[in-house]
């Protein structure tokens, strides 16, 4: 049985729309506390800066108070120190408002569980199973209790300034840091300050309703400009929630979250502790793996969505992965994505070799890369489709070891995603047109 409100990342959508609603907000809530505490036990709520998270976190407190779980308030912060505290005060769940790398208008609702891990699909399907039923009410002797802990925001910078090496500091190294207006922009440059570096701050001023707007790891336009402008070392981008970094050189262009796992993993190789496979996704780019080859390092693909990436890791036994998008998995370190720990992985790197961050990302050429959506009056899975599965291997035995072809139709909307890497732009969007070509013939 498929899921029907749980996506890849919780529950997302339309502020005001079916599921976002605060009466789906205040069921959840009930139907949550039924399968993760129902004895009763203490839920940890976070949000970002979105206007409706107010909205929804007065929902959700009601809901669970209502069912006997006491919950704990701590306002903005990054979904990573969600995860975090979770399992540092011992909660039964953890729950983080927030819609990501949207803009305001969309908001979203994820769960961790008590190790501050997500939930698993056989979990939210039982949570699921609950929203039916009306919330519960208790008595007055077992309602839950309501408490704010903003001031344990402190824990977590703390925890993310003690991944650094012992002894190091950021002293003299100038970061303009742009947190898209979102969950980290308190924590993300206090931890930096306080570590040494002078910070110059962009997208650290939300109104509710700019989160993501122009700003952040989705759009780092101002940044490159600024990064240079000011003669900074490096700038830092992370999303609305603070789970995804990109970051800019001092030259202004842009290391995506590919680049960011290369110049880790690579620093861990050197030093003799990096642990098994580096996995990314069939989305990671083609340079990656074979930068990572050259190392010796054994480089593995998942399915798109931190979650798979996730999964690969554990049975692999690997520590580092992630995604393009900047969404970078350090499980030795986190359970969960986390922007301003990775950023400050690759600044100790930095500072430990003396290189910049330009120099370190130079071991990593970016294959071009075409990507073509074609709309499709209905999905379907091109792998069942001989047709194109013809073209498709036309045009990787052309390529050889020199290229790459990804086919796959998005799972959100009516396209199939047409991609293709090799190390001549020219030849990515003559076979990615070819095969698109086939792929419209054939839905049409």
């Amino acid at each position: 049985m498929g899921r029907k409100y749980f996506g890849t990342d919780g529950v997302r959508g339309r502020v005001g729309e079916a599921p976002l609603t605060v009466d789906f907000a205040l069921r959840l809530a009930s139907a949550a506390a039924r399968v993760l505490a129902p004895e009763g036990g203490t839920v940890l709520i976070g949000k970002d800066t979105r206007l409706s998270g107010y909205m929804f976190e007065a929902a959700l407190e009601a809901g669970f108070v209502a069912a006997g779980v006491n919950v704990q308030l701590i306002g903005p912060l990054p979904t990573p120190g969600i995860a975090y505290l979770t399992r540092k005060f011992q909660c039964n769940f953890g729950v983080v408002i927030s819609a990501s790398h949207n803009l305001y208008d969309d908001n979203g609702i994820k769960f961790f569980d008590a190790e501050g891990g997500k939930l698993s699909d056989e979990i939210e399907l039982a949570i699921e199973a609950e929203l039916d039923r009306p919330p519960i009410t208790r008595s007055s002797k077992d309602l839950g209790r309501a408490s704010r802990v903003d001031k344990s925001r402190r824990l977590y910078q703390d925890f993310c300034a003690e991944s650094v090496p012992k002894g190091m500091t950021l002293d003299g190294m100038k970061l303009v840091v742009d947190c898209g207006n979102g969950a980290g922009y308190k924590v993300v440059p206090r931890t930096l300050a306080d570590l040494g570096a002078e910070i110059i701050p962009l997208g650290c001023s939300p109104n509710g309703r700019n989160i993501n707007d122009g700003c952040g790891s989705t759009a780092p336009e101002l940044l490159q400009l600024t990064v240079p402008g000011v003669r900074a070392a490096a700038g830092i981008a992370l999303d609305g929630d603070g789970d995804r970094l990109v970051m800019v050189d001092g030259l202004g262009r842009k290391i995506d979250g590919d680049q960011l796992i290369y110049i880790i993993a690579s620093a861990r190789k050197r030093a003799g502790h990096l642990k098994g496979p580096v996995v990314g996704t069939v989305m990671s780019n083609l340079g990656l793996e074979v930068a990572l080859r050259q190392q010796g390092i054994e480089f593995k693909r998942a399915a798109v969505g931190d979650r798979y990436v996730l999964a690969m890791l554990r049975e692999t036994g690997g520590e580092v992965g992630g995604e393009s998008s900047g969404h970078i998995l350090l499980l030795d370190k986190t359970t969960t994505g986390d922007a301003l720990m990775a950023g400050l992985q690759v600044l100790a790197v930095m500072r430990e070799t003396g290189q910049s961050l330009a120099e370190l990302a130079a071991g990593m050429p970016r294959f071009p890369q075409t990507m073509i959506n074609v709309k499709v009056a209905k999905r379907f899975d091109p792998k069942g489709v001989p047709e194109v599965q013809d073209a498709l291997a036309k045009v990787s035995a052309r390529l050889g070891d020199d290229g790459r072809v990804v086919l796959r139709a998005s799972g959100t909307e009516p396209v199939i995603r047409v991609m293709v890497e090799a190390r001549e732009e020219t030849d990515t969007v003559r076979c990615a047109e070819e095969i698109a070509a086939v792929v419209r013939r054939v839905a049409s």
